[in-house]
């Protein structure tokens, strides 16, 4: 914290700490996954730029590699990359933290999964024959609101060290066409409903309170009650609402013409 200091940008995204196991498949017709994409990063030591840059480096000798063994190169799916990937150092670094972050539901939070990791990470170091998995989404172990007591005090930010969201958005340079369709969508099978009934009823509507960027707010709807109110101009794309709302109930698409947060130093 500088004195006198100013802040000069603003953005947000979620990390890909699911680890190994949640490595998914990395080659597609026309495309392959790389560095944070693919999930690449080492969670104990909170690493992920040496992962991503030789993962790039990776993707490009396979790029290569298929340029020179076909003519035919449109939608071609590179898929000797995976094969590299597991080959390379970056599989046996990831493989060997592997159980430091499912530690933390296996052993029933904080300090059993900071026992579990310093044990692995001081004496196993990955030679451990077995392997902890993943066996919810993260937005299903949500609790419900009554399992939580309310905030105590009003926080009102100060404009010196904190700030209200939508003076930080303004930092972002986030920008979108106003008129193009929503690119925060309900996931299929749920219900308009859902929101109201199931996210704010029960869990107290968390998505207003994580979002970053003020996408979400229930508002008075007259007659009808509460409605969600999605703004979906304001997303710095930082996903989380993608992960953790209550039943998984907004699905993240890729706006249109590339809009979004425009970040220089961040």
């Amino acid at each position: 914290m500088l004195k006198n200091g100013v802040p000069i940008g603003y953005g947000a995204r979620v990390i890909s700490t699911g680890g190994f196991q949640a490595i998914p498949k990395l080659t597609v017709p026309g495309a392959l996954l790389v560095g944070c994409a693919a999930g690449f990063l080492n969670v104990p030591r909170i690493k992920g730029t040496h992962t991503a840059m030789k993962s790039g480096m990776v993707a490009a000798d396979a790029i290569a590699d298929k340029l020179k063994s076909t003519d035919n190169v449109q939608g071609a799916e590179v898929s000797d990359y995976e094969d590299m990937i597991k080959s390379s150092w970056i599989w046996s670094e990831l493989k060997a933290v592997r159980n430091a972050k499912p530690a933390f539901k296996k052993f029933g939070g904080t300090l059993g999964g900071m026992m579990y990791s310093g044990l692995e990470l001081l004496m196993l170091k990955g030679r451990e024959p077995w392997t902890f998995h993943n066996k919810s989404w993260d937005a299903d172990r949500t609790r419900p609101a009554e399992s939580y007591s309310p905030p105590s005090g009003n926080f009102r930010p100060d404009n010196r060290i904190s700030f209200d969201l939508l003076t930080n958005l303004q930092r972002s340079g986030v920008r979108h066409e106003e008129d193009q369709p929503g690119h925060l969508r309900f996931r299929e099978g749920k219900k308009s409903s859902f929101p109201v009934e199931e996210s704010l009823k029960v869990y107290g509507g968390p998505e207003q309170y994580f979002c970053p960027a003020k996408v979400y707010e229930y508002v008075d709807a007259g007659a009808e009650g509460r409605k969600l109110q999605i703004n979906a101009a304001n997303c710095v794309h930082c996903k989380t609402c993608d992960i953790k709302t209550p039943g998984r109930f907004i699905r993240w698409t890729v706006p249109e013409g590339g809009g979004g947060p425009s970040y220089t130093n961040l």
